[in-house]
């Protein structure tokens, strides 16, 4: 009888954490909607603007080659941007890597984006949105374990932004905040500046004209800058834009690499402003 009495309690222990599970996942699927809906909201359209080959008269040689192999004469500016990835993520030196699943939006005329990462251990919600950084981590969708803001996550999110901008590239084209300076045949200096911060790229191009590594400082913690660096790769043609469907992302330490991204493009799309059903 006692044994039977134990295996109801733990029975409804187990169905009690089940529902609040699920409905934890709910909630934060509601959020991240609102959020991706307020994304959207606060940037306008660009696609009037067209890309000319007479944009490019000036610029650092391999630049010019980079947006002659993948954007098209009269290529529309892109606006809106919504995509999907897998791959695998580490939380750490010394950590395995995990399995990962990501959704994530982004806007051009206002710099923003948002990004959600499922694991199976964890919900990564990676945001700038109204010129704030953000970063919240929800262990099994139940409890924040990472909740992070303030400086250094509003310039380590714009830059992540800004280096992922290889994937909607009419926002590499040079503008009042931003501009190309040449190093050599294959390297380039990248600048933006954007509500008072000032960020840069050091990039670096093939002999085809892709962009296959972007360098920069970006905060680990409040108070330390360190090297942080994008690879992209195995570039395809797809929405007729030549992009990036694989990246790899690494700090560079005193101590060697510490990769901590992988993830494989599924989905690009363009000029969809609303979040994938």
């Amino acid at each position: 009888m006692k044994y039977n009495i134990t295996i109801i309690i733990t029975a409804i222990i187990i169905g009690l954490l089940l529902t609040i599970l699920i409905i934890r996942r709910f909630v934060l699927s509601i959020i991240f909607s609102k959020e991706v809906k307020n994304l959207f909201a606060q940037s306008k359209s660009v696609s009037s603007k067209k890309f000319t080959y007479t944009q490019l008269v000036g610029l650092p040689e391999p630049v010019q080659r980079y947006f002659r192999l993948v954007l098209k004469d009269g290529q529309p500016y892109i606006s809106y941007v919504r995509m999907t990835h897998d791959g695998q993520f580490k939380t750490g030196a010394g950590k395995g890597w995990i399995n990962i699943l990501g959704e994530q939006y982004a806007t051009t005329e206002k710099p923003g984006f948002i990004w959600k990462g499922n694991t199976k251990m964890f919900i990564a919600r990676d945001m700038y949105i109204g010129d704030k950084g953000r970063l919240v981590v929800s262990l099994f969708s139940v409890c924040n374990i990472v909740n992070g803001a303030g400086t250094a996550f509003d310039q380590g999110e714009l830059l992540r932004w800004l280096g992922e901008s290889v994937i909607y590239p009419t926002n590499l084209l040079p503008s009042k905040n931003s501009q190309w300076s040449a190093i050599d045949s294959h390297t380039a200096k990248f600048a933006f500046n954007y509500n008072g911060l000032y960020l840069f790229y050091v990039v670096t191009f093939n002999n085809a004209g892709e962009i296959i590594q972007l360098e920069t400082k970006r905060y680990m913690d409040d108070d330390h800058l360190e090297t942080w660096i994008i690879k992209p790769a195995l570039y395809k043609e797809m929405n007729n834009v030549i992009v990036p469907t694989a990246f790899e992302v690494l700090w560079r330490l005193k101590t060697g690499d510490l990769s901590y991204a992988k993830f494989n493009m599924k989905k690009i799309e363009y000029d969809n402003p609303r979040r994938f059903e």
